[in-house]
């Protein structure tokens, strides 16, 4: 057990991809009806890596991390919000008659369900392996690295049969919004918070919430990657500041293992 540990220590960041898929797709194999996989794997691995190597005061104070430059919470509530009801607004028959409380219980839910996307993924793939990735690797390259491996992660669920399947374009989309999710997260100061919030908003109201079925929610996926590309090129071009590389003192402090994430200024 010394000598994993010390290996893990070692190796945290590859321990942790490691264990988000082996956790994550564990159910994929047995064909369990109705699980292609298990959304909680990058919580659970960032936790089990987390304590091995002492950085999990780390992660929570980035869980709870609220003081962010305003326009951090205006982006992680507003895109998603465009992208959705602007694509609708473009694709047409949209139903806007919405159930708000039901919305309501949605978004509350979102944020305590750990089998949930935003608390079963964020404080993973943001909290403990983005800062990792940065303290490596140019911001641009940090992003497509992590949305590479996030997009193939979620490769099981292009094989349920059941209807919530995701397709290729499911797969695509998830690879484009990372670089969103990067830009956010490193424009509010490492808050897992902020893409946390960002990750409820998406998916509280989608193309189903607004009536679509069948072959429409498709088409809207597809414009929802359409859309995403556009997001993700603009901030990438417009807001250079946001990725350029790190000051070399940032990044793991060998003394305590703890990550620090640079302050990018407007």
């Amino acid at each position: 057990m010394t000598s994993l540990a010390a290996a893990i220590r070692r190796h945290p960041l590859i321990t942790f991809f490691v264990l988000v898929f082996v956790i994550g797709w564990s159910p994929w194999p047995f064909g369990i009806e109705g699980t292609a996989m298990l959304p909680c794997a990058p919580l659970v691995a960032a936790l089990i890596v987390g304590a091995v190597t002492g950085t999990l005061r780390d992660l929570g104070s980035r869980l709870i991390r609220w003081r962010v430059p305003w326009y951090c919470y205006v982006a992680a509530i507003g895109l998603p919000l465009a992208v959705i009801f602007g694509t609708a607004a473009l694709h047409g028959g949209a139903s806007w008659q919405l159930a708000w409380a039901d919305v309501a219980i949605l978004f509350a839910l979102r944020w305590i369900n750990p089998l949930d996307g935003p608390l079963g993924e964020e404080p993973g793939w943001r909290g403990f392996a983005l800062p990792r990735l940065d303290a490596r690797f140019a911001p641009l390259m940090s992003a497509a690295v992590l949305g590479l491996v996030a997009a193939v992660w979620h490769l099981p669920l292009v094989f349920v049969t059941q209807g919530n399947k995701v397709g290729w374009v499911g797969l695509l989309t998830t690879f484009v919004i990372t670089f969103v999710y990067c830009w956010l997260f490193r424009r509010a100061n490492g808050s897992v918070l902020l893409v946390m919030l960002f990750h409820v908003i998406q998916g509280t109201i989608v193309s189903t919430t607004l009536g679509y079925e069948g072959r429409d929610v498709d088409e809207m996926l597809t414009l929802g990657l359409y859309a995403w590309t556009v997001v993700a090129v603009a901030l990438v071009v417009f807001d250079r500041a946001a990725w350029r590389p790190a000051p070399r003192e940032v990044g793991v402090r060998p003394a305590t293992g703890v990550l620090t994430t640079p302050v990018v200024q407007p």
